[in-house]
């Protein structure tokens, strides 16, 4: 399934940016919640599934310094290292690997803030969604943070072609347990380039604990 799907986003990801149905020109919402952290500008941030997300490049502009891309695309971070190393000068540290079955993720040194707009509700089954939240878990320090986007519940059915997995907060809430504080959330519906109208729910939880 695995190779599968890298092959489908590899073939998305032929795309020009702006015709992709997720593109934002600027991550405004995310970013809102990535200051509210208030953690500092060399705290280790990882943006999974990030595809060639102008993300990246807002979190530079806002003097963050220690960031990795994630995707199961190797072509997306390419597309996005190149384009990085060109417009910031900065060697971006790009991790391909699956969240559902990682290698290398789960080797990582602690991070501070997790950050995922619009992966989580393409995995469908209770084993990957306990991959996913299982990894967090493992890799978020104490006193990091979790960041996630994803299509409210009454959001697209499919994305991508996919089926998806529709969640809000208190869904997502009860994945991360009692670890896990919620800070803030919110609605928000996202104009695709299309003009089609996709609600998300954005939110953002604190580690308290670790266990």
């Amino acid at each position: 399934m695995s190779s599968k799907l890298k092959l489908h986003w590899n073939t998305a990801y032929n795309k020009a940016d702006n015709q992709l149905g997720w593109f934002e020109k600027y991550p405004e919402k995310t970013m809102t919640l990535v200051t509210q952290t208030q953690l500092p500008k060399n705290a280790k941030i990882l943006n999974v599934g990030a595809g060639t997300t102008t993300l990246i490049d807002a979190l530079l502009d806002a003097s963050y310094t220690n960031l990795i891309a994630n995707d199961l695309s190797n072509q997306a971070l390419e597309k996005l290292q190149t384009r990085i190393k060109n417009s910031h000068n900065y060697n971006l540290n790009c991790v391909v690997d699956d969240l559902t079955n990682p290698k290398k993720l789960n080797q990582l040194k602690p991070i501070d803030l997790w950050i995922d707009r619009a992966v989580l509700h393409f995995f469908l089954t209770e084993k990957d969604q306990q991959a996913y939240f299982n990894l967090i878990k493992h890799i978020v320090a104490k006193n990091g943070f979790v960041l996630i986007a994803v299509f409210a519940t009454n959001g697209a059915e499919k994305c991508c072609e996919l089926d998806l997995k529709r969640y809000n907060t208190s869904m997502l809430q009860d994945e991360l347990g009692s670890d896990f504080e919620l800070i803030s959330s919110f609605n928000h519906t996202f104009i695709n380039p299309f003009g089609g109208e996709r609600p998300y729910i954005y939110t953002l939880f604190k580690r308290l604990t670790c266990n």
